[in-house]
This record gives structure tokens, C-alpha cells and sequence, in this order.
């Protein structure tokens, strides 16, 4: 069987966006109705500027930030590891567990194609990085 793309997992996904200058309330107002745990931060042109996460808006409160005057780009995660569309899922899957990850963004040319995360993933896909990972741990 052939791994899936990460294109495959992303297609015809409308991530939650948001501006650099939008506020921490916005984002996290917005994700609540989307029910997602992220937003990518772009910029100009559909460039990934950063993200900010629900791990980010828990920070934002227990640091007593003012959500509805606090920018995102003064609390979100800048430049964030990305994979690009033609990465496989396995690819995703390493990276989400190696960096500690909830989110990945995939981007092209540095923009936003979409977001996978944890859930996006078959099982197949877990029981094979499980496989890999006590592999490495005899290994050791």
C-alpha cells in the first residue's frame, strides 16, 4: 500500500486563518466555532506568519494577557516547522511526535495549503510510527 500525501489528507480543507493583528479573543472565539484547536497567522499573499493554539491561549490566560487587546503576533508560535503537500503522512506523523506537535501547517512556496494533526491520521498510519518507534527504542 502506497502512504498517503499529505496533499491527499488536506484536500478541500479550508483552514482557519487569521492576520497577525487580530486579536487573541478573534482567534479564540474562532476556533471555538470552527471546533479546531489552531490558527494559521498569515500574512501577505497567504504567507504563514505563525500559529497560535489552544496550548498558546491557555498561556495567554495564565500570563494575564488582555485577549481582547493582545495581537497574535506577539503570542503566536513564529515561523512553525512545516511540511510540504507531496510529504507523507508517515512524514507528518514523525514530525508531530518528534517536535511534540498538536498541528502541522503544510505550505508551498511558504503558503498555507492546510493543517493535519493527530486526528487526521488512519490507524494504520499510528500502528506503523508505534512499529518504527519501538524499533528505534531495541535499538537503543
Amino acid at each position: 500500500m502506497q502512504d498517503r500525501t499529505t496533499a491527499e489528507i488536506i484536500r478541500n480543507q479550508h483552514p482557519l486563518t487569521l492576520s497577525p493583528g487580530d486579536s487573541v479573543a478573534a482567534a479564540c472565539a474562532a476556533m471555538h466555532r470552527r471546533r479546531v484547536g489552531a490558527v494559521l497567522v498569515v500574512g501577505e499573499d497567504n504567507r504563514l506568519a505563525g500559529i497560535f493554539t489552544g496550548r498558546d491561549a491557555i498561556r495567554c490566560t495564565a500570563e494575564g494577557y488582555d485577549a481582547r487587546n493582545t495581537p497574535l503576533r506577539l503570542v503566536m508560535t513564529p515561523d512553525p516547522v512545516t511540511l510540504l503537500p507531496e510529504q507523507t503522512a508517515i512524514d507528518a506523523l514523525r514530525l508531530l511526535n518528534d517536535g511534540g506537535f498538536r498541528h502541522l501547517p503544510i505550505c508551498q512556496d511558504g503558503r498555507v495549503m492546510g493543517i493535519v494533526s493527530r486526528y487526521d491520521f488512519r490507524a494504520m498510519e499510528h500502528a506503523r510510527l508505534n512499529e518504527e518507534s519501538r524499533f528505534f527504542e531495541v535499538l537503543r
